[in-house]
Order: structure tokens, then sequence, then C-alpha cells
């Protein structure tokens, strides 16, 4: 498995990262989706702006704390964890994402395209967490 890690400090508290991260309904802030089919409290799909779906179930939803799903799609699974912590007056989240690739050769690139995945979501949450 490759894995991948952010850390990122964002200039509010727990609940508003964590409602905004969870919040599968209200997905238009995340610049790389076009849409989230939730299926049931425990299962949802995303589609990028290509209609590429990835299937995810959520394993663990400790409210403003940890946030778990296992992932899986056509070139992938895995899994991802978000970790939310008070610091500073702010909040500091770590985001990980470990995943096995379907197809061999995609292991020369997949550690490069978890990081700027996870540098445009972080991205997109600053700007998301600025507009509150």
């Amino acid at each position: 498995m490759k894995s991948s890690t952010v850390t990122a400090q964002f200039s509010c508290d727990c609940k508003t990262a964590w409602d905004i991260v969870t919040d599968n309904e209200n997905f238009e802030w995340r610049s790389d989706l076009s849409k989230i089919e939730i299926i049931d409290k425990s299962w949802f799909d995303e589609y990028t702006r290509d209609g590429f779906v990835t299937h995810f179930r959520i394993t663990a939803k400790e409210p403003y704390r940890e946030y778990r799903f296992d992932m899986e799609n056509q070139n992938m699974r895995g899994h991802w964890s978000g970790i939310f912590e008070s610091c500073d007056g702010g909040t500091q989240i770590t985001f990980t994402e470990e995943v096995q690739v379907r197809k061999r050769i995609m292991n020369l690139f997949v550690k490069g395209y978890l990081k700027r995945q996870q540098a445009r979501y972080i991205a997109d949450l600053r700007k998301a967490i600025a507009k509150l």
C-alpha cells in the first residue's frame, strides 16, 4: 500500500471544520467533484467532474475528532482517515490516505497523485472556511 499524509491548520474551531468535511449533502466547496450520491448513513459515492466514481464506506465517525472510511474505484482501493484537533485557538487536521492500486504500473504515479489530491482538498477547505 502507498500512503500519504497531510497536516494543516485552520483558523476556525473543530466543529466548523468537521461540519464542512463531513457534510456530504453540501459538497459544492470541492472543486474536483460534480456530485455526491448518498446511499445511506454509511455509504456514499463521489463523482469527479469527468464522471469518474469512487465508492466510500464510513468506518468511524467520532464528532469533532475522527472520521474514517474505506474507498474503492476501478483503479484502487484503500482507507482514508481524518483527525481533528484543537490547537492555538484553531483546528489542526491530519488526513492520511492509504491505497493499493489495481495495476502495477500505477505504483509509479500514485504517491504524487495522492499529494496533489490532498493539496487541492486543503486549498478547497481553506476557501470554504474563509467564506464563513
